[in-house]
């Protein structure tokens, strides 16, 4: 009796003792975990609080790009507004004014020519001091199949806007944004990862995009954050047929709407072709 009573204490004993051992590593463990969420984490998944940031918004006058300036304005962010239609953007400014932005500014400005990029950067940060957040969203669509294209040199026009009318701005910009440890948001395209037919220079265009903004964010990385959106069919002009076709005009292509809208239409082979052969 004696015996397993001295037993008893012992494993009474043992186990309040390991009880303690582990409590003793379980608490600092839960209080660094905690206390890391709380600087590092949660201030992050609550989202950056915009309230007097200053955005550079590209292809602001229609589409994702006037959307997002409303979204900024709601989050209290003073927008500055570049497109080429001034008319347009004072309509967007009046409204993003209205959703809660302080104050917007309307640049009319061409952004495939790069003093035009130069000086919607400039005029912004003379406005308003600073640059907070760059959101490179311009551009065209293309739609027609390659062997149709009947003027080649003027789909140059689809990388002069989709690349280069983003890296420009993106060039002017990154001092402001390292001084403010802002934020590059760039508008990709599914498009870019995805080859689809009809599509060939804009697929081409957005794949140049997301390389890219891929590699600016492996060398700013630490200093600018670098954001990549890959929409996929999105309501907008350029999915309503708007885009480059065969003779290098811009214009409404039905057919190429019908194609991106109706499901049962783009599975046609004739727009969707892969193939398994191997150059060798």
């Amino acid at each position: 009796m004696a015996r397993q009573t001295l037993t008893n204490g012992f494993l009474s004993g043992f186990m309040h003792v390991g009880l303690a051992l582990v409590l003793l590593a379980y608490l600092p463990i839960a209080f660094l975990c905690r206390l890391v969420y709380r600087l590092l984490i949660r201030p992050f998944a609550a989202g950056e609080d915009l309230r007097g940031k200053v955005v550079l918004i590209t292809g602001a006058s229609s589409g994702i790009g006037e959307n997002l300036a409303y979204e900024y304005a709601r989050k209290g962010a003073c927008v500055a507004l570049v497109a080429r239609t001034e008319i347009a953007l004072r309509a967007v400014a009046k409204t993003a004014r209205e959703l809660g932005a302080p104050d917007t500014l309307v640049v009319p400005a061409d952004i495939t020519n790069v003093d035009e990029a130069k000086r919607a950067v400039e005029e912004t940060v003379a406005h308003f001091g600073k640059l907070n957040h760059l959101v490179a969203n311009a551009g065209v669509w293309s739609s027609c199949f390659f062997e149709e294209i009947t003027n080649v040199s003027a789909f140059q026009n689809v990388m002069d806007l989709n690349f280069w009318g983003a890296v420009y701005p993106t060039y002017f910009a990154l001092p402001y944004l390292k001084a403010s440890r802002g934020n590059i948001v760039v508008t990709a395209s599914v498009a870019g990862r995805v080859p689809v037919a009809r599509m060939s220079f804009y697929n081409a265009s957005k794949a140049a995009v997301i390389r890219f903004y891929e590699t600016l964010r492996a060398e700013v990385g630490p200093h600018v954050r670098v954001t990549i959106l890959m929409p996929g069919y999105v309501v907008s002009n350029l999915t309503m047929g708007k885009g480059v076709q065969k003779d290098g005009n811009v214009g409404f292509d039905e057919e190429a709407r019908d194609v991106r809208t109706h499901p049962s239409i783009s599975l046609n082979h004739r727009y969707f072709h892969s193939s398994s052969s191997v150059d060798r």
